[in-house]
């Protein structure tokens, strides 16, 4: 079966269901990235320190504490099931477009490896590799420019004339 450039192919009411959910899948993707903004500042201490506290900084404006194991598991646990199922209908979207198969491929594989690497750094980070917060902040980067890119490259194919 082809799905190269099915896209342009959905009848209307499709195309507005596609174009839709994409919108409203973004929404909740960015608002989830100022929450993460909030709560870090976007930087790599902000991260490490939003895991595993500030107790011993006496300068801290505001207090941090260690988060508990149950808080960890919990967090990785929904972050990682939410945003692979977000991933998944993104991708079988993606699969729809004419885009080059080699942006295709990447842009359908590379958001598993991130998210791995994000929530399951986080979890090591927790765990005391320190380091592996340097990990978390390049594969959440990764993440959310692959996100980006599929949903422009989907609506700019969604909306695009039938050849």
């Amino acid at each position: 079966m082809q799905l190269h450039g099915k896209i342009q192919e959905l009848p209307k009411p499709a195309k507005l269901l596609v174009g839709f959910f994409i919108l409203t899948l973004s929404f909740g993707f960015y608002t989830g990235l100022f929450f993460v903004n909030e709560n870090t500042e976007s930087t790599v201490s902000g991260v490490e320190e939003h895991y595993l506290g500030n107790e011993a900084d006496e300068d801290a404006l505001e207090m941090k504490f260690k988060k508990a194991e149950k808080e960890i598991i919990t967090t990785v646990h929904n972050h990682v099931t939410s945003m692979s199922i977000i991933f998944l209908l993104l991708g079988s979207i993606l699969l729809l477009t004419s885009i080059p198969k080699g942006l295709k491929k990447f842009l359908i594989i590379e958001p598993f490896i991130s998210i791995l690497l994000t929530f399951g750094g986080i979890w090591v980070l927790w765990s005391g590799v320190l380091w592996f917060k340097y990990i978390i902040m390049f594969s959440g980067m990764l993440l959310t420019l692959t996100f980006t890119t599929s949903v422009v490259l989907i609506l700019i194919q969604l909306f695009k004339k039938n050849a």
